[in-house]
């Protein structure tokens, strides 16, 4: 994170957008925004337009206004380079710059995400304003972040997209008889005679539907490339103020388990991971845990900035339904709970036009500071201030991981079959929850990363198996780690060509096991088994599968293929694999995910109601637990620790029992 001499507390802030107002009003908005205890701004996110107002003509006065008054009032900035949105100029000069949809239709000046990633123009001109801002504002003490464009997504298909994959492809694949192998296009006779046969896989081509394809490997690959297109773009601006302020870390902002990126590889050129968390009103307390770890795990369990939420409303749900009382702090604790070093908003004014006008901010159209949301805003302020640097830099220690691959994502999104109700992450999240709710802390882990100091990995859906994963997977096991996976897993290869000799291929000896048929089952029907004693469903999808070595521990109850295996259990080496061939609910998640972690010697950090959701950060300073009230009634805690409260300065033993009213959070220091 954001970690150097500069910063000696949780930064608390948000995006300020200044030159959307006149310049009388900002002495009052620096005044508003001290009495709220923010000690950080996001500035010029989105000025391009006023920094370039023509090709050759840059103009720095306001920003260099806006620097010097936070700058004056003791505010650190966390600058961004404009990038996110280019000028209509440039659009009506250079067309080249305009993106291309899914559908083929060209688009013209508008929105945003609106630039084309392989456009020769935007790349110049994104270069040079990053820059020509590093070179302006290399002495500022202040900035203590680059934030590089904003909130990178989309994809392109126009003609520099289609002539960049082309090269792209010459440069992974060196031959066409190679791109035709990896993408078997002796199906269908679509073989390519050379690289400009290829066209871009999209409405106008391979596909029919957003995610049904002709060629899984065609629009498999498009993927990887648009993801490496986007961040090359990134690349560009990060090497750009790198080389001018290399004492000053960098980074985007990403968007939690977000498709079309695959953040996994972006991390590797981020300085530090920061996200925007906008949870719907009525979301899963889980869901936004999930991607707080996702975030977190980008690098190896760094502590990561929460750069967006908002204060109050989100303005772009189908309900923009207000934050209640208690939320906004909940939540933010949540994300700090899992790791993150700042608390940040979007957006700390309110603007008086265009579509988020209506989006919360700190300081509200009423532009006073008697409003509920601001009070809400000071007490977590003073908060944060009170509890200093004490949790700084602190790490979560898990013994227990779940895989999230993105090319695994694209592929399952892509496969012609078996369901269209599987969906990559439901299945993660399935895990996941019962981890979250056991309150065992669980880290999300990309196929890049050691398992060596895990004793359980879950990899639900491993559909897709990179070359030399199962051997890692192989070893983990054989060295006595517990590894579970699940149905459709062990297919196909990172071409989305299936491994022949039967299901789940190279995973076949680790699990001893092999699938036969796999059942669809329509919504709303299933099947069900019962283990120990407890009848569960299983729904969805149904593995006919066969033991080699593997023990079965349960079986199928209906059908021609009732008394067939549903659960099982392989001893391997020192350790053992499960497989689980079909998806179920809960309580049964909830039952083999705490059976595997106490077989694997892995405890609950504490017992309490699922409402109540327990983490765990650990730094010079102690541990800290972290314990958050998701629901509207008080709940009581028997403590296994002794320790103090942070917030309330309150000593408990172990064995008393912490009161926590709804929505309310507690954070005990143990030594």
């Amino acid at each position: 994170m954001i970690h150097n001499s500069k910063v000696h507390k949780i930064l608390y802030g948000g995006d300020y957008n200044p030159e959307q107002w006149p310049e009388e009003t900002w002495e009052e908005d620096m005044r508003m925004l001290k009495l709220a205890h923010i000690d950080i701004v996001t500035l010029n996110v989105f000025s391009w337009a006023s920094l370039q107002p023509s090709e050759n003509t840059y103009y720095f006065d306001k920003l260099d206004k806006i620097i010097e008054t936070v700058t004056k009032h003791g505010m650190k900035i966390c600058l961004a380079t404009s990038t996110g949105a280019h000028p209509a100029w440039m659009a009506r000069k250079y067309p080249d710059i305009l993106r291309t949809d899914f559908h083929g239709m060209k688009h013209k000046f508008g929105s945003r995400h609106n630039s084309c990633p392989n456009s020769p123009t935007y790349r110049k001109y994104a270069k040079t304003l990053a820059q020509k801002l590093a070179e302006r504002y290399k002495s500022c003490d202040n900035i203590v972040a680059w934030h590089i464009s904003n909130e990178y997504g989309g994809e392109c298909y126009c003609e520099n997209c289609e002539r960049a994959f082309r090269v792209w492809l010459k440069d992974k694949y060196k031959t066409i008889d190679a791109v035709n192998e990896a993408w078997d296009t002796a199906f269908w006779g679509h073989t390519f005679y050379d690289f400009e046969d290829i066209v871009l896989p999209n409405m106008l081509s391979e596909h029919f539907a957003e995610n049904r394809t002709t060629f899984q490997g065609i629009s498999l690959d498009y993927r990887r490339f648009n993801s490496e297109s986007i961040l090359d773009c990134f690349r560009l601006e990060y090497d750009t103020v790198h080389a001018i302020t290399p004492d000053i870390p960098v980074t985007t902002n990403l968007m939690g388990a977000y498709q079309p990126l695959d953040y996994q590889m972006w991390a590797k050129y981020m300085d530090f991971v920061s996200w925007d968390n906008y949870p719907s009103h009525d979301a899963i307390p889980e869901n936004a845990a999930l991607n707080h770890d996702l975030m977190r795990g980008l690098k190896q369990g760094m502590p990561f900035a929460l750069m967006e939420q908002t204060p109050s409303v989100t303005n772009w749900h189908p309900y923009c339904a207000l934050k209640r009382p208690g939320v906004m702090r909940l939540w933010s604790y949540q994300a700090v709970a899992h790791g993150a070093d700042t608390v940040m908003f979007f957006q700390l004014k309110r603007s008086i036009g265009a579509c988020e006008k209506y989006h919360g901010a700190v300081i509200d159209h009423a532009c006073h500071e008697n409003t509920r949301v601001f009070r809400e805003v000071a007490q977590l302020g003073a908060e944060l201030d009170k509890i200093g640097s004490l949790t700084l830099g602190s790490r979560t220690h898990a013994k227990a991981a779940i895989v999230f691959d993105w090319n695994n994502w694209w592929a399952i999104h892509y496969s012609a079959g078996p369901s269209i109700n599987l969906h990559y992450c439901d299945e993660i999240r399935n895990y996941y929850k019962a981890f979250n709710n056991l309150n065992i802390p669980v880290d999300l882990i990309g196929v890049d990363d050691d398992l060596s100091g895990y004793s359980f990995v879950a990899a639900p859906v491993l559909y897709m198996v990179k070359p030399g994963y199962d051997e890692k997977i192989r070893r983990f096991v054989q060295k006595g780690g517990r590894f579970l996976t699940t149905f459709f897993s062990g297919y196909v290869d990172d071409h989305d060509l299936v491994t022949t000799g039967g299901y789940p291929g190279k995973l076949r000896d680790i699990l001893g096991v092999w699938v036969e048929e796999e059942d669809a089952l329509p919504e709303g029907a299933h099947n069900s088994f019962t283990y120990k004693g407890i009848t569960y469903p299983a729904k969805m999808l149904c593995d006919l599968l066969h033991t080699e070595s593997a023990q079965s521990l349960c079986t199928y109850e209906q059908d021609f293929y009732a008394g067939m295996p549903v659960l099982t259990r392989n001893a391997f080496g020192e350790g053992a694999a499960y497989y689980v061939a079909t998806s179920s609910d809960a309580a049964f998640y909830r039952t083999i995910v705490k059976e595997i972690c106490t077989e694997s010697g892995i405890r609950p950090l504490i017992d309490t109601p699922d409402c109540i959701e327990v983490t765990a950060r650990t730094n010079g300073n102690g541990t800290f637990l972290f314990f958050l009230n998701h629901d509207t009634q008080e709940q009581g805690v028997t403590l296994n620790c002794t320790g103090k409260d942070i917030l309330k300065d309150t000593l408990y033993k172990e064995g008393d029992t912490l009161y926590l009213p709804a929505k309310d959070v507690a954070i005990i220091q143990t030594a």
